[in-house]
C-alpha cells in the first residue's frame, strides 16, 4: 500500500531520561535467550523452539509514561508476538489490569501489525483491541513504542505519533486500568491466535527470532514497595513535567490530535467498536462522546 508520511508532533521521548536494561528490568522468563550487550544499556530477547523470552521492571508503577525502542524480527515472522506491556496479572490473577502493546508477525516480510488493547479489573472477556498497520518497516531500525497513562488517558504512542488514546470517562471507569502495575518486555509463541487467527504458526526452521531493544524509558509513581497505597508514590524525578498528574499530560495537544486523527485515518484497520458481528451489543464506550 501507500507510504505515508507522519505530521510533525511533540517528542514525548525527548522530555524523559533514558534507563538502561540491567538498571530498570530483571528476567521474567527465558533467561538463557536474554542477552544484555553493550553494558547493560541494550537487550536482545530470542524466540526459538526451546522458549520465548521476558523482562519485567524492578518498580511497580501507579501511573507514568513508558518507553522502548524495538527493532524486530525480519523475515517470516508468522505466528510470532513481540508485547510491550503494562499488567498486575501476578498481584492480581483473577482482576487484573493491563495496557498492551502487541507487535504481529505476518508470513510477508514487511507486514508487522500493531495491536492494542487494555484490560481493567478482570474485563478480559470484552477485547479492546485496535489494529494498525505500521508507516514503516520495522525490522530495518529502532522506532519508539510508547504507553502514557494517568489519570486523564491513556495514549498509545509510534514515533511520539499518538495511535489511540482512551479518555477516563464515565462510560469506561469501571474497567479502567487503576492498580499498580510492573512493565514487560517479551517475545513468544502466539501460534494459537497471532496471525489471521493462528492459520500460520510459527515455523522454527526460521529460528531464533531476536528483538532488540534499548531507548528505555519509565517515569512515573513509582510504588513504596513498603507501603503499596495510592499516597506512597515515590517520584523518579519531580518535576512539572510529572506524567502521573502534570498538566502538561492530562490532554493531547493540537499536534498530537492532528497525528492521533492522521493515524487513525490512514493505517488503522481494526477497531472493536466497529465489530458489530463480535458485539451485539457494544462496550458502553464505544457509544460516549
Amino acid at each position: 500500500g501507500p507510504v505515508y508520511t507522519p505530521p510533525d508532533v511533540e517528542r514525548l521521548t525527548d522530555r524523559f531520561n533514558q534507563v538502561s536494561v540491567n538498571k530498570s528490568y530483571d528476567v521474567f522468563f527465558g533467561g538463557s535467550n536474554i542477552h544484555v550487550p553493550n553494558n547493560g544499556t541494550n537487550a536482545d530477547l530470542s524466540l526459538d523452539k526451546s522458549s520465548g523470552s521476558g523482562l519485567v521492571s524492578k518498580n511497580k508503577y501507579y501511573y507514568g509514561f513508558f518507553n522502548a525502542a524495538l527493532k524486530l524480527p525480519a523475515g517470516f515472522t508468522s505466528g510470532v508476538v513481540v508485547a510491550y506491556y503494562l499488567s498486575n496479572a501476578d498481584a492480581f490473577p483473577h482482576n487484573h489490569d493491563e495496557i498492551d502493546i502487541e507487535l504481529l508477525g505476518h508470513e510477508k516480510r514487511k507486514e508487522w501489525v500493531l495491536q492494542t488493547n487494555i484490560y481493567g479489573n478482570g474485563s478480559v472477556s470484552t477485547g479492546r483491541e485496535e489494529k494498525f498497520y505500521l508507516w514503516f518497516d520495522p525490522t530495518q531500525a529502532f522506532h519508539n513504542y510508547s504507553i502514557l497513562w494517568n489519570n486523564h488517558h491513556i495514549v498509545f504512542l509510534v514515533d511520539n505519533i499518538p495511535v489511540r488514546e482512551v479518555v477516563h470517562s464515565n462510560a469506561i471507569a469501571s474497567v479502567y486500568p487503576s492498580k499498580a502495575m510492573s512493565v514487560y518486555a517479551t517475545i513468544w509463541d502466539g501460534s494459537e491466535w497471532a496471525t489471521r487467527g493462528g492459520k500460520y504458526p510459527v515455523n522454527y526452521n526460521f529460528a531464533p527470532f531476536v528483538v532488540s531493544m534499548r531507548g528505555i524509558e519509565m517515569e512515573g509513581c513509582v510504588i513504596n514497595q513498603k507501603e503499596i497505597t495510592a499516597t506512597s508514590c515515590l517520584r523518579g524525578s519531580p518535576s512539572s513535567l510529572d506524567p502521573v498528574d502534570g498538566e502538561q499530560f492530562a490532554k493531547l495537544s493540537s499536534q498530537e490530535v492532528a497525528g492521533l486523527d492522521w493515524a487513525r485515518r490512514k493505517h488503522m484497520f481494526y477497531s472493536y467498536c466497529q465489530d458489530k458481528s463480535r458485539y451485539k451489543v457494544l462496550p458502553r464506550e464505544c457509544n460516549s462522546s
